[in-house]
């Protein structure tokens, strides 16, 4: 079960302000089909040209 003591909840308030903050991912990240087939979507889309 998960901890929600006041001490953990503290730990997890002092830590999220510590963490460095980074921009939202711009793309899918990945190797798999699924994902490569989007990433060429997006790059033809990108590129002006239809999907074959």
């Amino acid at each position: 079960m998960a901890a929600r003591t006041a001490r953990a909840a503290e730990t997890r308030r002092k830590k999220n302000e510590r963490r460095i903050a980074r921009p939202k991912q711009s793309r899918i990240q990945g190797n798999t089909g699924g994902v490569r087939s989007k990433l060429r979507k997006q790059a033809l889309l990108k590129a002006g040209r239809s999907e074959d």
